[in-house]
This record gives structure tokens, sequence and C-alpha cells, in this order.
């Protein structure tokens, strides 16, 4: 996988200093960013409303999480779900109806346990659990039938060549040389980058609880709401009580701060990995470059405290395989390690992403040769590897780094807890949210009494379900009038911790793309748009916009 980084991005490089030309100039009605599940589903939904879109994707492929390891959805509320997240989830459904899509398992022997919810629902023609090549499938099928023109490996060049005249967007370029020119333009990426090469506001890192008047943003140090915390005291340090011994990997060296107040930090990133425990679609953990069993040493003293909860985030999917999901202190969270990504350059990312594969997967090679896991527990994880029929061009690892949070837009409405947990009435409303406002651990670090703890862990959740604003996908109009942003939308940190779902983030990008194309057909400012049209066009299309 490396050689093909560095590949890329010395032809990035090469590209970046091409010269357009005639051919290299493209148009479109609404020009979409990004290749994730939301980008789809806003090019599906601008193609039926009547416009050209051309969707300019950096990923090969398409679907984001969806499609790149996240198969235990992260339901929340399902009856919230509507327009086409849930024909997504009903194409799922008729996918696992064929007997074909049932080749290491038999369709009576599985499961079927979902996330509060049946995985398969027969009554609802949905599916919420699946494989991450039949969503891809699903995918393809609905660019395929809506005949979307999708550029991918297209990377926007970020050096200053997206042209704005009267606060639009007129232009963006990538590092190919190819001119992308459109009426509306929709950010569709986890990064957020298509929206800050536009000049808009935004934000990175935690937001202190006094900046919107929340309770569960900032510094939240000894809050524990899951398990993913040190239950019982470990030391932290290379000889075990000897401070001058120097601290064991992959705990900061920082000062945590104090509660309550906001920091750079984000919680952290990992890979949903598919694994199988069919004994002909597996394949044993490889041992990756520069691996260190040191940089595991923590886990080791985690274990000796009798921690026996390994194998709880080992969810199921169809086919005997998982999507596998950080669980407890120490797991496939790379704690620490993601700061810089939001505003990186490409070539620091990839260095980013490359220190997370080669982490998670010395983590699972420890966990499968290391003499220091215990025997019934070593025993029990060598019945698993990667699944060999999933990420094929990969070396059958995910394609796709889960960016649980990098920019978050400052628009014309912040979402913020008060709106998730209904203590004030979102205007506006053009999806709804159901899920917990859930963040992974932010730091790692040596408490005042000299053991090693995690913090930034956080998970409350909401009474019902709740409305997110239209006005949260907007920028303010004076910073871009043409911009629409259904992913890195206006919202707190810990709000976004229930947003940031992939159900969600595709009801979004419908939204917007609908939006987006009602005020091209009324040449007027995305911000202008009267919202009880829009309200009724999302209706007619089957958004629900309020909890039955």
């Amino acid at each position: 996988m490396k050689f093909w980084i560095i590949l890329g991005l010395t032809l990035m490089a090469v590209f970046a200093c091409k010269q357009n030309h005639p051919s290299d100039s493209l148009k479109a009605d609404i020009i979409i960013y990004g290749g994730t599940s939301s980008a789809i589903m806003a090019g599906v939904a601008a193609q039926k409303m009547g416009k050209s879109v051309i969707i300019v994707s950096p990923d090969i492929h398409i679907g984001g999480l969806t499609a790149g390891g996240l198969g235990f959805t992260d339901t929340g509320n399902k009856a919230v779900i509507g327009g086409l997240a849930r024909e997504f989830y009903h194409r799922i459904y008729e996918k696992y109806q064929l007997e074909e899509n049932w080749n290491w398992q038999k369709k009576e022997e599985y499961g079927n346990k979902g996330q509060g919810t049946p995985a398969i629902d027969g009554e609802e023609r949905t599916m919420w659990i699946f494989e991450p090549h039949i969503a891809e499938q699903v995918f393809e099928d609905l660019a395929s039938e809506s005949k979307l023109i999708i550029y991918r490996d297209e990377w926007l060049d970020r050096s200053g060549t997206l042209k704005k005249e009267d606060g639009k967007i007129i232009s963006i370029q990538t590092l190919s040389g190819k001119d992308f020119h459109g009426k509306v333009f929709i950010d569709a990426t986890y990064e957020g980058d298509l929206m800050a090469e536009a000049g808009i506001t935004y934000h990175v890192g935690r937001e202190s609880n006094t900046t919107y008047g929340e309770n569960w943003n900032g510094i939240q140090k000894e809050v524990f709401h899951h398990g993913h915390y040190f239950k019982v005291p470990v030391d932290p340090y290379h000889m075990e009580g000897d401070p001058s011994s120097g601290i064991l990997a992959k705990i900061s060296k920082e000062h945590p701060g104090e509660n309550g107040t906001g920091d750079h930090r984000l919680q952290a990133y990992c890979f949903r990995m598919c694994l199988s425990n069919h004994p002909e679609n597996k394949i044993h953990f490889p041992k990756p470059h520069g691996y260190d069993p040191a940089d595991y040493a923590l886990l080791s003293r985690v274990f000796a405290t009798g921690w026996n909860e390994l194998f709880q985030k080992f969810d199921p999917i169809p086919n005997r395989k998982t999507d596998t999901n950080n669980h407890g202190p120490f797991s496939t969270d790379n704690i620490g390690m993601n700061y810089d990504y939001p505003e990186a350059s490409y070539e620091r990312r990839q260095e980013i992403i490359i220190e997370h594969e080669d982490y998670q997967k010395g983590l699972m090679y420890f966990l499968a040769n290391d003499p220091s896991i215990p025997p019934e527990v070593q025993k029990e994880f060598n019945q698993w590897g990667l699944a060999k029929d999933e990420f094929g061009d990969n070396n059958h690892w995910p394609h796709q780094l889960y960016i649980r949070e990098a920019r978050r837009m400052i628009g014309r409405y912040v979402m913020t807890e008060q709106d998730v947990l209904a203590k004030r009435a979102t205007p506006k409303i053009v999806g709804m949210g159901s899920y917990t406002m859930d963040s992974h651990n932010v730091q790692r670090y040596v408490t005042a009494d000299g053991t090693v703890q995690n913090e930034g862990d956080i998970g409350v959740h909401p009474d019902d379900p709740y409305g997110i604003a239209y006005d949260a996908l907007t920028p303010n109009k004076s910073e871009c009038s043409n911009l629409l942003v259904p992913v890195c939308l206006s919202s707190s940190h810990i709000a976004y911790g229930s947003i940031r779902m992939e159900p969600v983030f595709m009801i979004l990008g419908e939204s917007a793309a609908v939006a987006g194309s009602l005020a091209i057909d009324q040449q007027i400012a995305v911000q202008d748009l009267n919202y009880a049209i829009l309200k009724n066009t999302l209706l007619k299309k089957g958004q629900v916009l309020s909890a039955p």
C-alpha cells in the first residue's frame, strides 16, 4: 500500500504543475466534492431534481465509511431515517434476499443482531447491518442508475486556485489540472477542504462549555460514560513506580488541561476492520513494517488487571464477519495521533493514515502472537483474520480511515447540545438525528496520582429524535452564497458527536442537493431559499422532518 501512496503523491506533484487546457474545463449545475455516502446521495438527489451534476471524488471507492468497514450501522431511531437514506438500506435488504450473497454462512444461521434493532427488518424491508463490498455495490448501483458523472482520484488543489466572484464560487481546480464550473457547490468530504478553501469560518477541536452554554463540551477528565477507560490503576512508566524510567508508548506527556475548557484535540480515529472466522475466508494478521511490541506494553498491563472484554465490539455482520470497532482502555483507537489531520497537507495526511494503519495492524499482530497475552484470549483471537473477500485492492485492509471529526463550519446556525437535548426549538429542519452524543477518547495522560487514564469518551443520549437546521448547512452569506456543507456542518464538538452518523450524512446530503437545486431554479443565494418550499419538497421526497 505504501508504494502506491508514494507513487500517488509523486503523481499529484506532477499534476500540480500541469497547465490547464480547454478540454480540462467541465461544467454542471451542481459540483459535489467528495466520495462519501453523503456525496453520492447528494448526486442522486440533484439528478432527480433535473440538474446536471458532477461528483469530484478524491476517493476511488465511493461510499466513505459506509462502504469502508462501518457495516454495523449506528442507526439511532430508524423511524427518522427517510428519503434516499432509507432507500439505501432497502437496497441492502434486497441484496441479502439473494442466496448468492450468503456464500460463507446460511441466512438462517445469521444472528440478526443490530444496534437496538434487528439487522434485517422484514416488515419494513430494510437491512441495517452489511458487508463492505455489498454497501459499495449499492452505491455503484445508485450512481449507475442515476448516470452520475464521477471523476475519481481527483484531489482539490488547495493552493488558492478556487475562484470566487461576488461572494460565489465560480470554479474549483484539482491537482490534475481540471477546472469544474458550477452554479452551486457541495462539500461532502469528511475533512471540509472545499469549505476551507472557499474561506468559510470553521472550528477544529473542542469548544469550551462557555462558548455555547453547554455541559458536555471541552475537556472532561474523570467523566466515564462508556467502558473505554482504565477501571483499576495502571502504572504508565517503563519501570513500574519509577517516573525517571520514562512513559510507555501511546501516553501523552502533556498536561490534560482543565475541565470544561476548549482545546485543539480531536476524538480518536481508527479503521473499522472487517474480520472473518471462516477458515477459507480469513487471512492471518501480517506483521507490519516497523513493528515494535513495546508500542503495546500498556495493553499487556491492562490484561494483567483481569480485563476480559476484548471481543465485545467484534460486532457480527453477515457471512461470519465482523465490523470490529474500538473497545476498552487500549484498543484500535489511536488516541492522540490525529490532532493535525484536519488542516494537514495531503502528504502529511497520508503519513497520519499510514501511522494509524501500522499501529492497528501491529495491535492485531501483537494480540495474535505476543506471549504476554493470556493464552485463552490468544487462542480465541487467532480464530479471526482479515476477510479475504473484502478490500481486495488494498491487501484486505479498509480503504477509509474513520475520520470521526475534522473541521466543523461556523455557519448561520450552530447546532449544540441544546438542540440535541431539546432545550431549544431548532429552526428550518431538513433532517433528523437521534443517536447518542458520542465522543471517543481524545487523550491519554498521566494523572496526578501517577496512573494512566483516558479522557474525552462521552455518551449522552437524547430522549427523542431532534431536528437539524438548514442554516447549519450554509455558511454566512457574506462568506459564500452558493455553498452547502452537509458533513462538516455547523455544529459544536459534542452535538456533532450525535450528528456524525452515516445515515444522517446521507439524509443531509440529499437535503443539501434539493436546496441547491431550488436555489438554482429561483436564481437566489442558498441562504435566501424559502424554507416552506424546501420543506414541502423534502417531504414529497420521503424525508422525515419530525419525530413520529
